[in-house]
């Protein structure tokens, strides 16, 4: 259903209704919609007995439970546990729910203090895994890191290399698990936006398990493996100008029977000014070289705060949650939803 319907047709201006590899979408303005906490990743969500569920971080992770997403003002949220403190600061930006209600989720992490004094660092990527609903984990491991040192010239203002700023999602078909990451680092044509896997059965012991997207084949190990970028960086990350998409986050779209990948567009100076939000679309995650030329959603102005980083999808039916989504979704950015969104095939 759409809730937009106490709006006018007048007062609905669509910003984009453009086609993107047989689909298009139109982004209406809408009711403002603020996440619980405050939002600096990628924030997951989960339908749990019958209760919407929502995981915002910042460096540590914070968790709320509420009736829906219009429901975000009712939330009273509470620190999430780790058995360990070794993957510290960590972002928690995916999440799986298994039939038996076991919630596995996957965190950025930034290793601090690689380039000394310089400030910069080095995110890699871990899983963990939850029996109580999320309130609590226990943490598995890395499971994506680079395999170059540090580059502690880099003048993007933040990372001195790495892989972070990622989304997972569920191939049932194929049985996999994807990672869709972000390489900040090594060569300049292996910078951008990349892709990794899982094996379902592996979930549960993941170290070692993920093998990244190269030359073709997923063959390079997760941890220290190369990369070819599904979106290469126009201008590297190690630039005082980098040019390049990232933070995808990613949704299956039951309307468009399509994967529908949303990203950042950093462009073209030091501490990543947004130059907008760009979209693409993907019917097969098998296939890395599928995804169709982004299209723009919002322009950096349009989008009205800043920073206005971390783009995502949640749907609004019950049980759609940040990876899947139907006709009718809400798009966050930074934790807001200012806009609806429509897609049609």
């Amino acid at each position: 259903m759409s809730h937009l319907k106490c709006w006018s047709q007048a007062a609905m201006a669509v910003f984009l209704a453009l086609p993107a590899a047989g689909q298009t979408f139109q982004v209406y303005p809408a009711p403002l919609l603020s996440m619980p906490a405050v939002a600096d990743s990628n924030s997951p969500v989960f339908w749990r007995d019958g209760a919407f569920y929502i995981i915002n971080s910042t460096g540590e992770s914070r968790i709320a439970a509420v009736a829906d997403q219009y429901s975000f003002d009712d939330a009273e949220w509470v620190g999430v546990g780790v058995d360990a403190a070794d993957h510290f600061p960590m972002w928690i930006e995916s999440v799986w729910q298994d039939v038996d209600g076991t919630l596995y989720a996957w965190y950025h992490h930034e290793r601090q203090g690689v380039c000394g004094d310089a400030g910069l660092t080095m995110p890699e990527i871990g899983a963990l895994v939850s029996v109580d609903g999320g309130y609590n984990f226990f943490d598995l491991g890395i499971v994506l890191a680079s395999g170059e040192d540090p580059d502690c010239s880099a003048k993007n203002g933040f990372f001195a290399g790495g892989h972070g700023d990622f989304s997972v999602i569920l191939d049932p078909a194929g049985g996999y698990f994807y990672f869709l990451f972000d390489n900040y680092g090594g060569p300049a044509d292996s910078q951008g936006v990349a892709i990794a896997r899982m094996a379902f059965e592996d979930r549960l012991n993941p170290v070692g398990a993920v093998w990244k997207f190269h030359n073709g084949a997923w063959e390079e190990p997760g941890i220290g493996g190369a990369v070819t970028p599904i979106l290469r960086a126009a201008t590297p990350w190690s630039a005082a100008n980098p040019d390049a998409f990232w933070g995808p986050s990613i949704h299956w779209n039951s309307a468009l029977h399509s994967y529908v990948m949303l990203m950042s567009h950093a462009c073209c100076g030091p501490n990543w000014p947004q130059e907008g939000i760009y979209i693409s679309f993907n019917s097969d995650l098998s296939n890395p070289q599928g995804w169709s030329t982004p299209q723009k959603v919002l322009s950096g102005k349009e989008i009205g705060f800043s920073p206005g980083y971390y783009p995502q999808i949640i749907g609004v039916e019950y049980g759609e949650t940040d990876t899947l989504a139907g006709e009718v979704a809400r798009l966050y950015i930074k934790g807001v939803s200012r806009w609806e969104i429509v897609f049609q095939p």
